[in-house]
């Protein structure tokens, strides 16, 4: 998909982005998600509703962290059909 896998596992991401002052949130369930959010909002995301699943993607982080936006959604388009997910997108601007 263009990057290189990470060399860290779950637990160690996790250190990562509690050091990074974030929190790590755990999914409930199985993943039943029925639209995919892009969100270009800066320095917003959309709260998780185990009750109304969707994946979302804060892809306004790409410019953050310097990605290639492009394959930044790819990556994130693949996982979602790896998972068997959405085939609806909706873009928050």
């Amino acid at each position: 998909m263009g990057y290189p896998r990470p060399e860290f596992d779950a637990d160690q991401g996790a250190d990562a982005v509690r050091a990074a002052g974030g929190t790590v949130e755990m999914h409930h369930g199985t993943h039943e998600e029925k639209v995919v959010y892009i969100n270009l909002c800066k320095d917003t995301t959309i709260e998780p509703d185990e009750k109304d699943q969707r994946f979302v993607v804060d892809a306004w982080v790409g410019n953050v962290f310097d990605l290639d936006i492009t394959k930044f959604l790819i990556g994130a388009a693949a996982t979602v059909e790896m998972l068997g997910g959405p085939k609806i997108a909706k873009i928050i601007v």
